[in-house]
């Protein structure tokens, strides 16, 4: 009686949301997925998946053991499993994951470093080594964004 709907990418159940139309600053750390619809600024640590919505503009750097990307992330994604670009996704920073994969019409400006599979579950061990690379350059797109904006006359 009712078709079965085809699913392009699946996602996780969603454990924490940040709802489209939502904005919060500053560190979230979970053993949970978490799902980002809105506009968040800070450091995100997960052992599980993140998924960051179309809606979605998040300013953070990222440690999980997945992540899936359909809107804009301006900082660093540091992945233990794959890190996923849809064809909506952007990633304006460096990513080290194990597996990359961009669809058709995803943005990556930056870097990547494809690494062997690291321990998501301590990103301290993680953020120390990625602090050097990732500060800079995430203050240089910052800046970048900042200088093609119009000035008001």
């Amino acid at each position: 009686m009712f078709k079965e709907s085809k699913k392009k990418l699946s996602t996780p159940a969603t454990d924490t949301l940040l709802a489209n139309g939502t904005s919060f600053e500053g560190t979230i750390e979970a053993e949970a997925n978490i799902r980002i619809d809105g506009h968040f600024q800070g450091d995100i640590y997960s052992t599980r998946t993140i998924v960051i919505g179309e809606s979605a503009v998040v300013r953070s750097d990222i440690i999980a053991r997945d992540v899936i990307l359909a809107g804009k992330v301006f900082g660093s994604i540091t992945t233990g499993g794959r890190l996923t670009i849809t064809s909506t996704g952007e990633l304006y920073g460096n990513t080290a994951t194990p597996t990359l994969v961009i669809s058709e019409g995803g943005v990556l400006n930056g870097t990547s470093q494809m690494n062997q599979t690291m321990d998501a579950e301590s990103p301290a061990a993680i953020e120390k080594s990625e602090d050097e690379n990732q500060s800079s350059f995430s203050q240089d797109i910052e800046d970048s964004q900042a200088s093609l904006q119009p000035e008001a006359g």
